[in-house]
């Protein structure tokens, strides 16, 4: 399925209708949500990586003790790298997005396997009907908790038996988030008809309600 003619034609459809073109005109009403702290000293920061970052801020913004999720890049050598050079794979990097959460309300380990319910972790070529390295799943830890917690994580995954193929999610140390562009902030609030017309389309949800069930 994952290489089949219905998903490059698919894939060639949602790029001229939602990505191409660069910053676009919203189709929603403004976000006026209050200002938030990112300086914040009680708040923690965690880096995922899950395919298309409009998707993956989205879904974690969804979560209890999630105080903001900020798409943009993470993982190759690439600096102020812009969302043309990443999308033609110049650059090493991966879609990503910093989560910035409350550990009072949720812990990382909740993050990890929160994470694992929303992407494929069995695809190395990216996710869904987005292809190639950049939109590869990975997690980027900053410290060794992080990784031992999200190593702990993968072994739980995988003696549950959801998946019968290998887990491939890469874990990657974390050198530096580069924020991608404001167009791309809160894209699925802004522009909520694009979003919503690319997630039904890309088979995300479809995968996951086949695996997870409808919860």
């Amino acid at each position: 399925m994952r290489n089949s003619i219905f998903i490059l034609i698919l894939a060639a459809l949602m790029a001229l209708l939602i990505y191409a073109g660069g910053e676009q005109e919203s189709d929603s009403p403004p976000v006026t949500d209050t200002e938030i702290d990112l300086d914040d000293p009680s708040l923690a920061t965690a880096v995922f990586a899950g395919g298309c970052f409009w998707c993956t801020e989205a879904d974690f913004e969804k979560l209890d003790g999630v105080v903001e999720a900020v798409s943009g890049y993470a993982g190759g050598d690439e600096e102020n790298p812009t969302y043309q050079q990443v999308a033609a794979g110049a650059t090493g990097h991966i879609e990503s997005v910093m989560v910035y959460y409350d550990p009072e309300q949720v812990s990382y380990r909740e993050l990890v396997d929160y994470h694992w319910r929303y992407i494929d972790p069995t695809d190395p070529d990216g996710q869904f009907v987005d292809r190639g390295p950049h939109y590869r799943t990975a997690i980027f830890y900053e410290n060794q908790e992080q990784l031992n917690i999200a190593r702990e994580s993968r072994q739980r995954l995988i003696d549950s038996g959801v998946f019968e193929e290998d887990i491939v999610t890469d874990f990657i140390p974390l050198t530096r988030f580069w924020v991608a562009e404001e167009y791309h902030q809160d894209y699925y609030l802004k522009n909520s008809m694009r979003y919503n017309f690319y997630r039904s389309g890309s088979g995300r949800d479809q995968f996951l309600e086949e695996v997870w069930g409808a919860e």
